[in-house]
């Protein structure tokens, strides 16, 4: 950094070079607005400002860090993915209905908009698919880690009779992705409310 700022997970710094100001930022770095946002929400993290000349070093629980670059798109997110993003980027919630209660997370998601880079991480390296018109994606919801572009998302349910006789796969809901992105996933599965049934 040359004296730029970076908003990052509080807690996350392993390591700095140089001359670093760490500040907590109330509310998720977006002042009292973002603050009460938060709260009502429930997606909530909690953000330091990282300001300085030198070298910074982020990381969390030896998870893997993949960076996105933003040029005026938005990056929807799970905040327990969100590891940094550059000072210049702003971030805010989205609602995601039944989506969010499936993957175990709220029914809210953390959205990052403008230009610059942010930093999520994943449980073993990120696998970044391509959705196009006619071919939805459909993930399993407690391996979604963020998607960017032009992309719907809706519930849907991967278990038929089967399921409601207990001989269903253990894959009982899924989130389908329809129109044109990247969808990001993590090869590993976060304990959600429909996966297992």
């Amino acid at each position: 950094m040359t004296g730029d700022a970076v908003k990052a997970r509080n807690g996350c710094m392993v390591a700095y070079t140089g001359q670093m100001n760490f500040k907590k930022l109330s509310g998720g770095g977006n002042g009292l607005r973002g603050m009460v946002t938060r709260r009502l929400t429930g997606e909530q993290m909690e953000v330091m400002e990282v300001q300085g000349q030198g070298t910074c070093f982020f990381a969390d629980r030896a998870t893997e860090v993949n960076l996105v670059r933003l040029n005026g798109e938005t990056l929807f997110v799970e905040a327990d993915n969100l590891l940094c993003t550059e000072g210049s980027l702003q971030t805010g919630t989205s609602f995601t209905g039944l989506n969010g209660m499936a993957s175990g997370t709220g029914l809210f998601t953390t959205k990052v908009d403008g230009h610059g880079w942010a930093a999520l991480t994943s449980k073993g390296p990120a696998i970044i698919l391509r959705v196009s018109q006619g071919q939805p994606l459909r993930v399993d919801p407690g391996a979604y880690v963020a998607h960017t572009g032009n992309l719907n998302r809706a519930l849907k349910s991967g278990g038929g009779w089967t399921t409601l006789i207990g001989e269903g796969g253990g894959e009982a809901m899924q989130v389908e992705f329809t129109g044109e992105g990247l969808v990001y996933i993590q090869p590993s599965e976060r304990l959600t409310f429909g996966g297992d049934v």
